[in-house]
This record gives C-alpha cells, sequence and structure tokens, in this order.
C-alpha cells in the first residue's frame, strides 16, 4: 500500500480498501467546507461587457466561508457532503486501495528495490481514471449542491438534498447525464492522484532515507502536505473546467468551456480558488494519509489475530 514500507501482501485487499474509503471519508467531513468554498470562488465570473460592474460576492477562503456562514448558515458549508461521501467511499477505496496491487502489476512480482517514479505515476493515473469513472455521478451531485447559493425569496431549490439530485438529474436530464463533465474529471482526477500518491509515495520513500527519521506522524505530515501541494499546482486547470462543466449545463464540451474560461476570464481564471484548494488538499492529504496509516495498522492487527 502506498503508505505503508512493508509492501506486497500487507493486508488484504479488502482490507485495504475499506481503510481507504474509511480514510477518505473521514478527510472528507474535515474539509468539506474549504471545498465548498473553492468551487463557490471556481464558478464566480467577471462581468461582461453590457453588464453592470459590481465587486465579487467571494473574495479569498476565508472571505467566501464568512460569506457563505453569514448568508446560508454554517450548514451550507457542508453542503454535498453526502454525495461526497458517497464519492469518497466508492473513489477513494478504489484509486487508493488498488493504487499497491495496479503498481505490482505494472513492475511485475519479482521486482526487488524502490519502485521507480514512473511506475508509481502510472498506477496512481490508471486507479485515478478507473475509480472517478465509476464514481461521476457523485461527484456531479456534490458539486450541484455546493454551486447553489442563497436563493431570493420564492425561488426553489432545485434540489432538495443528495438523493432527490440524483433522481431529479435521472429524470430531467437522462441516465447519461451524471456522467457530465467525465473527460475533464477523468483527467483532474487521474493526474490529481498521480500527484497526491505517487508524491506521497516518493517524498516518503525519500524521507525515509534520511538520519533521524522513521515511519511515524511526522514522516507523514511532511509527506502529505507535500503530496497536497504537487496535487494543486498539476490539477488546478482542470478542476476548474470540471466544476465549471458540471455547475453550469451551458457549456458544450471541455474544450468549449477551457475555451470560454480563457477568452472571458483570462488565463490566471485557471488557478482561481488556488489558496482555498491548497488548504483543502493540503488538509485532506494530511488528514487521510494519517488516518489511513492509524486503520491500516488497526486492520493489519485483526488480520494477523
Amino acid at each position: 500500500m502506498v503508505a505503508d514500507t512493508k509492501g506486497k501482501g500487507d493486508i488484504s485487499l479488502a482490507g485495504t480498501f475499506a481503510s481507504s474509503a474509511f480514510a477518505a471519508c473521514f478527510a472528507e467531513i474535515c474539509t468539506i467546507p474549504l471545498d465548498t468554498a473553492k468551487v463557490r470562488l471556481q464558478l464566480q465570473k467577471k462581468a461582461v461587457a453590457g453588464e453592470a460592474l459590481s465587486l465579487p460576492k467571494y473574495n479569498g477562503m476565508l472571505g467566501t466561508v464568512a460569506t457563505i456562514a453569514r448568508e446560508e448558515g454554517l450548514a451550507a458549508l457542508w453542503k454535498g457532503v453526502v454525495p461526497g461521501l458517497h464519492r469518497q467511499c466508492v473513489f477513494g477505496g478504489l484509486r487508493i486501495g488498488l493504487y499497491e496491487p495496479v503498481k505490482n502489476l505494472y513492475v511485475g512480482n519479482d521486482f526487488v528495490g524502490d519502485v521507480p517514479l514512473s511506475k508509481k505515476i502510472l498506477a496512481a493515473l490508471t486507479t485515478g481514471a478507473l475509480g472517478i469513472t465509476v464514481a461521476n455521478p457523485t461527484d456531479l451531485v456534490k458539486v450541484r449542491l455546493q454551486a447553489e447559493g442563497k436563493l431570493p425569496p420564492g425561488v426553489t431549490r432545485r434540489y432538495s438534498g443528495a438523493l432527490n439530485a440524483y433522481s431529479t438529474i435521472v429524470r430531467q436530464e437522462g441516465v447519461k447525464a451524471l456522467w457530465t463533465g467525465l473527460g475533464p474529471n477523468v483527467a483532474r482526477n487521474a493526474i490529481i492522484n498521480a500527484a497526491e500518491l505517487a508524491s506521497y509515495d516518493q517524498v516518503k520513500q525519500t524521507i525515509l532515507k534520511i538520519p533521524g527519521f522513521t515511519d511515524n506522524v511526522v514522516t507523514h505530515l511532511f509527506a502529505g502536505l507535500g503530496a497536497g501541494f504537487f496535487a494543486v499546482c498539476i490539477g488546478s486547470p482542470v478542476d476548474v473546467v470540471k466544476s465549471r462543466m458540471m455547475g453550469d449545463s451551458a457549456y458544450k464540451s471541455t474544450l468549449d468551456c477551457f475555451v470560454k474560461t480563457l477568452k472571458n476570464d483570462g488565463p490566471l481564471a485557471f488557478y482561481k480558488g488556488f489558496i482555498p484548494n491548497f488548504g483543502r488538499l493540503g488538509s485532506w492529504n494530511v488528514i487521510m494519509f494519517l488516518t489511513l496509516e492509524q486503520a491500516k495498522k488497526f486492520v493489519r492487527s485483526l488480520e494477523s489475530s
């Protein structure tokens, strides 16, 4: 497993999947307010020619969190937590749980020594793409619930909750609509998964070779922060396109969304929400990997008893 130095045969595949899903869900609960702020910042557009100029509603991570809490209540910061947990159970379990088996498949069972970084990246790209292809409907519903802000009096919300959102989307837009934005979502999650898992694996492996460092919480903390930073730097542009496509049905395709965003908002729009994105992914990775390490130890003790 990515978060363990013992390697092959450490714990069962079922135990790895369960540990990964639990760790991902716990990290999601802790950090989803920052994810909600990130989505609102990414969906916020500049005023186009002919429209009255006004100050942007959301400014910065803390400002966005404060605005949402003030206008919509604290509970609004956890909008999308239910489909978010659905997503992490499926996507988190698959992408993290399958990483080690897929990595071993690419290097071969008889491989000895440190796995090359290229193989780690390839394995993470594979599990990220596979996982989000299965979990895309949960991501779509989460973004749509997070995107809906305070509504004018008398205007009802599109969805009353996560389950209602799934059924409403299928009824009004068809089953295929649940896979809206799959292209940028696969790109985004395969890339971010590679940045997270491969960098965590590589950073942890490097740190453990430094005298005085052991496989403990400090090492996991540094490796988790490194994973979050690389993930945001590499994945932010596709993350913005993904959020806009899922939050607004006006875009015809991934390319159309990319071109319109570049034309209307400029290249810096692809790094909108960078700080809340790093705050979220950095803290998410630290929490997830720390929890994963402990969950795996618990599962290992159960399986060995």
